[in-house]
């Protein structure tokens, strides 16, 4: 379950939403991410400390078919997940972009739980619903969206094939 943030993790959005905040970011946060998720077994990431969902997600390599782990925001919406292609602003998609189009066929991790899902990028009304979706847990995906012009930021929703149990 995907919990609002607080107001004290609002204010710290908005510093983070700065762009020389987020340029470091861009280059800290992932790999900082991917060592908490292993020095946790996959409970925690330093994304939480500004209540941001968290999951980890398995991609296969568009080039490789290799297995790539990626920590990313992931907002829960019934069963399926939203994923926000920012970057962080960046004028270039994500790797895990370009891999869930070669092969949407993925791994989420999140809870303890893992699951199979396949991944499909929307468009239209329905790409709308679900960045204002996301613009509910993080405001500045709205400052991404205007750095990363002329790239239209992809949203993603990930729906299960399979759920596994708890780990």
């Amino acid at each position: 379950m995907n919990h609002q943030p607080t107001a004290f993790q609002l204010f710290l959005h908005r510093i983070l939403m700065l762009k020389p905040v987020s340029a470091l970011l861009s280059h800290i946060l992932p790999p900082a991410d991917e060592f908490a998720l292993y020095l946790t077994r996959g409970k925690h990431t330093f994304a939480e400390l500004v209540g941001l969902p968290v999951i980890e997600l398995d991609t296969f390599g568009a080039r490789t078919g290799l297995r790539r782990s990626h920590p990313l925001v992931g907002i829960l919406d019934a069963e399926k997940f939203i994923l926000v292609g920012s970057n962080f602003g960046n004028k270039h998609h994500p790797a895990w972009v370009h891999n869930l189009r070669a092969h949407p066929e993925c791994v989420l991790h999140s809870n303890g739980r893992s699951g199979n899902y396949l991944a499909r990028e929307t468009d239209g009304e329905e790409r709308t619903r679900y960045w204002n979706l996301a613009l509910d847990y993080y405001k500045g995906y709205a400052a991404y969206e205007e750095r990363a012009a002329p790239r239209k930021i992809s949203v993603w929703i990930l729906e299960p094939l399979t759920i596994s149990q708890p780990d």
